[in-house]
């Protein structure tokens, strides 16, 4: 992490573990609570950015990744994934352009990893990876009146989720989420101005908060739990516009092509909470009376609930969510009442009779 950002941060309250855990200024639950009922600012210091530069960054990256680039512009942002050959996500990234370059955002613990694997791939392309989180900074923004509060400040602002605007070296995303919510990215000392300016109005928070707000619009992310779990679709990837089925070939893309158009697809994800107040961790495995000791399910993410509980997104076995029960570790753990998402989900192939 960048030194003047985390002093800033310091400087507001923020504390630090020793796990490399990304900062808190609250308890978990009481971050998410302010989430829900008010203005928040967010420090999104565990995503990591990775820089795609060169002649042949659009090329290369159209290449490797689910989502079409070539509609990634200075006004659109898109979510994609990076798969193995057997079509199981390494990584979910959100992507959008600053400059001529294009931006790879995705979890902190998943950069290193990925950067590599990217790498191996760029051969005789004209195409620069780095880092370059100690050259820019993530803040995010959410809740009813934040539109009003950083329109001053950041001027127009992009409305229709994976929206952007530029200016003056900032680059501003609009996300999907219960409440206006935006995140902001630009140069360190301009970022810390901005904290700065926002967290005299708005309630400074962590990830856990904004992890929480992707649950609630049922927004999948992929963490060192959950490396090559699973398709894309499991995740509901492409019902939020992470993939596309008319680009070229990338790693992966006849196995979820195949997914597709032949009816294969098995799980889904769904949002749920649970009765508990030791939330799960990705990759924890959910169970139901049909499939007995064998896991049925998996956690995407699960975050606290802002009245008690958790809250989470679980990928599970079709069609089991119908009426059947779920429980979260074992058939004796606590069971999962589910929530709509956001959006609709089609409906669950018929049951073979064999």
């Amino acid at each position: 992490m960048n030194e003047l950002w985390k002093s800033m941060l310091a400087g507001h309250g923020a504390t630090f573990s020793q796990d490399r855990s990304p900062p808190r200024f609250a308890e978990p639950r009481d971050e998410i609570r302010a989430a829900a009922t008010r203005d928040v600012v967010v420090d999104l210091s565990g995503f990591a950015l990775i820089r795609v530069s060169g002649a042949d960054a659009q090329a290369f990256l159209q290449g490797q990744l689910s989502n079409d680039v070539r509609a990634v512009d200075a006004v659109r942002s898109q979510l994609s994934s990076y798969n193995t050959p057997k079509g199981r996500m390494l990584a979910i990234l959100r992507l959008f352009r600053r400059g001529d370059d294009y931006l790879l955002q995705l979890p902190q613990d998943l950069a290193d990893a990925v950067l590599k694997r990217l790498r191996m791939f760029v051969l005789r392309s004209k195409v620069l990876l780095e880092q370059s989180d100690g050259e820019l900074a993530c803040l995010g923004l959410c809740g009813p009146g934040v539109a009003a509060r950083a329109t001053p400040l950041l001027g127009e602002l992009p409305v229709a989720p994976d929206g952007c605007t530029a200016r003056d070296d900032v680059t501003i995303l609009a996300l999907p989420g219960p409440a206006t919510r935006l995140q902001v990215v630009a140069p360190v000392k301009k970022a810390v101005a901005l904290w700065q300016a926002l967290a005299t109005h708005c309630q400074p928070v962590g990830m856990a908060a904004w992890r929480w707000l992707d649950i609630e619009a049922g927004i999948p992310n992929i963490f060192p739990g959950t490396v090559e779990e699973f398709v894309p679709q499991m995740t509901n990837l492409e019902l939020v516009g992470g993939v596309s089925f008319k680009k070229g070939c990338y790693p992966g893309q006849e196995i979820v092509a195949r997914m597709q158009y032949l009816g294969q697809l098995k799980q889904r994800m769904y949002r749920a909470v649970v009765d508990t107040d030791n939330c799960p961790r990705p990759g924890e495995r959910l169970f139901t009376p049909e499939h007995g000791e064998q896991a049925a399910g998996t956690v995407v993410d699960a975050q606290p609930a802002p009245n008690g509980g958790c809250d989470l997104l679980g990928v599970i076995r079709l069609p089991d969510t119908d009426g059947a029960a779920v429980h979260l570790g074992s058939l004796s753990g606590p069971k999962l009442g589910f929530r709509p998402l956001p959006y609709a989900i089609p409906a669950a192939p018929p049951k073979s009779k064999h």
